[in-house]
């Protein structure tokens, strides 16, 4: 046992380093996966947690750079880092507090929890640099007290807020959308949250008072042959490991976003196709019979046979069968009108779908009366409705610019984006193709371009009237 302990001591700068990486790690991986867009609540609070990781691995790599200052600057300077290195301390403990708080307000809706962990961190700073120094006149015995006071007010109860927020938000928000994996590991970290709490917010340097006295890194690694930071550092790595493996919610998220966004397309669609039919087929036929039937009925009135009364019978029911067909058509497809390009183009840009990811810029110059034919505007807006799910996909970007204008007599619309670019080779897929097919039906041509400063240009060029009309 004697050796183990040796071994640790003589590798102690080995030992902190690690466990600074472990949370560092956490932090940084935490807030590259950010997703600010979002509707998820989970989102809004990692920010306090990748703070919480990088502040409080700097704070433990405190632990390896002060000790190497010590023989090149005064006493003063040392002095000076060990208190910018207690106030990282108590700083990170106060960001899992808050992050922990954070989740609570999303289920629980009580907003005056985020006053929590600011007014603990104030009264942490202000009891441990001014009353206490006064009280513990050696330095290193009030650096003790100060860390153990940030553990047991701001770490130990921050681990535990974080640890019930993460199983009440697990429970109440992730459950439902049946992803599993994840409400596990969401529930793991959780678990592991509250296990730091106990080896980091209760374990303080040896202090002279309860339970620092009694219960302290000395006597715990006396009992345990191991040192505190060894199990801080497995507990660290296991928590980024629960946490990193729970942010592929996100991936979740877009996924059934898009897949929603898909289907919507494809439901819009059928919806056009059905009213077209209903109104070019169906009704048409309807309303043809009902001549017929009209003719019938004149003719019989003539002679004077009774066969007059039924086929009027048979007039109103097919007169009321036409109106029927032409009520549920409207109900069917509203949009069978013509609507300004320009309003769809808004109400595109404003639809919280595509918000959720990127955020749309829209410039437009086009003439008052900027109406297409319903299916020459359902073929635009397919097209544009492409490209930005192309965009959301694929292209890993945040901001899509879409630039529509007439100019001698055509239509001008390009949607460019700030992502990674379209491959050199690229092979069409279906979506490609069917906005290259609709371009064509619309008389015009459609180009897919990498940009020289990056991101994907989409080039749409048709005739700005339909000959048809």
């Amino acid at each position: 046992m004697e050796s183990i302990r040796l071994f640790f001591e003589l590798n102690r700068s080995i030992l902190y380093f690690v466990y600074g990486l472990s949370f560092f790690i956490l932090g940084l991986a935490t807030a590259l996966q950010s997703r600010q867009y979002s509707r998820l609540d989970l989102a809004r609070a990692l920010k306090w947690l990748a703070a919480f990781g990088i502040i409080h691995g700097l704070h433990e790599w405190g632990d390896v750079f002060i000790p190497i200052q010590a023989d090149y600057v005064s006493e003063f300077a040392i002095q000076t880092l060990h208190r910018i290195h207690l106030i990282t301390l108590g700083v990170s403990f106060a960001c899992l507090m808050e992050f922990g708080v954070a989740l609570l307000r999303t289920v629980r809706g009580e907003d005056w929890l985020h006053i929590i962990p600011g007014a603990v961190l104030a009264v942490w700073f202000f009891v441990s640099f001014f009353p206490l120094p006064g009280l513990f006149p050696d330095f290193m015995t009030w650096h003790n007290v100060t860390n153990a006071l940030a553990r047991y007010s701001l770490g130990f109860p921050g681990s535990l807020m974080a640890a019930y927020a993460l199983r009440e938000h697990s429970l109440q928000r992730i459950r439902k959308l049946n992803v599993p994996h994840i409400f596990n590991m969401l529930r793991n970290a959780g678990i592991t949250a509250f296990l730091y709490g106990v080896f980091s917010g209760l374990i303080p340097p040896p202090v002279p008072f309860f339970p620092g006295n009694v219960i302290n890194t000395q006597r715990v690694m006396q009992v345990l042959i191991f040192p505190v930071p060894v199990f801080r550092t497995l507990i660290g790595f296991a928590l980024t490991f629960f946490v990193i493996r729970a942010l592929e919610i996100f991936d979740v998220e877009i996924e059934r976003m898009i897949e929603k966004m898909e289907e919507e397309q494809i439901r819009s669609a059928e919806r056009n196709r059905l009213s077209r039919e209903l109104h070019d087929g169906v009704i048409q036929k309807v309303y043809t019979a009902g001549l017929l039937v009209e003719s019938a009925h004149r003719i019989s009135e003539r002679k004077g046979n009774d066969l007059a009364g039924r086929l009027e019978n048979a007039q109103n029911v097919l007169q009321d069968a036409l109106e029927d067909l032409r009520s549920n058509l409207a109900e069917l497809y509203q949009k069978v009108r013509e609507i300004p390009v320009e309003d769809e183009l808004k109400e595109l840009v404003q639809d919280p779908r595509f918000q959720s990811f990127v955020d749309i810029k829209l410039t437009l110059d086009l003439p008052a009366d900027s109406s297409l034919s319903p299916v020459r505007g359902d073929h635009l807006m397919a097209i544009i409705n492409e490209a930005i799910n192309n965009v959301i996909r694929h292209a890993q970007a945040t901001k899509v610019h879409i630039k529509a204008e007439v100019n001698s007599g055509r239509l001008h619309v390009e949607v460019t984006d700030n992502g990674v670019g379209i491959p050199a080779e690229l092979e069409a897929g279906y979506g490609l193709r069917n906005m290259q097919d609709r371009a064509r039906m619309l008389g015009g041509e459609i180009q897919v371009v990498k940009r020289d400063n990056g991101g994907t240009r989409v080039t749409l060029d048709i005739p700005w009237e339909d000959g048809n009309r």
